[in-house]
């Protein structure tokens, strides 16, 4: 008799596991971790559709890859996407227009052949047009509508210096 109360005595080692296994706190802890998956894994979606389309790239796509591989898909994405979002790019080529129409508008353009040319160039070094004249008086250049050269006073149309 002493023999069998040790027995019953004597717990088993693995119920304490298995009560473990079977307790509703493991089971729902289970559950609140899958859904954190999904959840995440549908953010991540989500997060890869909306991302391609600012970037210029297929929503439609990408968001399908993200669907059907799920968490590679989007790292996949991460590797390939577009460096920058479409806005990003539009803002840039804006700023570079910006810039070479200021550029142009400080650095005059040969009227013929619109070739940059320097201020003081009487013919454009690429097409040969004349861009102005010589003082009859002192030799500078001036521009082609001045009737009197303002360095030297001299009138144009007749080469004598006026009374200034």
């Amino acid at each position: 008799m002493g023999a069998a109360l040790l027995v019953q005595r004597d717990p088993d080692p693995f119920q304490a596991i298995s009560d473990f296994l079977e307790s509703p706190v493991l089971r729902i802890s289970g559950q609140l971790f899958l859904l954190l998956v999904v959840v995440l894994w549908l953010s991540l979606v989500y997060w890869t559709y909306m991302d391609a389309g600012r970037r210029g790239a297929s929503r439609l796509l990408w968001g399908l890859v993200a669907v059907l591989f799920p968490y590679v898909g989007t790292l996949i994405y991460l590797i390939v996407r577009p460096p920058e979002y479409v806005e990003e790019s539009r803002e840039r080529e804006l700023e570079l227009a910006i810039l070479e129409r200021e550029l142009r508008s400080r650095m005059p353009l040969c009227p013929n052949c619109r070739s940059p040319v320097e201020r003081d160039f009487i013919l454009c070094p690429a097409c040969g047009w004349e861009l102005k004249k010589r003082c009859a008086g002192c030799e500078r250049p001036l521009n082609m509508e001045w009737g009197v050269c303002p360095y030297c006073g001299t009138d144009q149309r007749s080469g004598k210096k006026t009374g200034w």
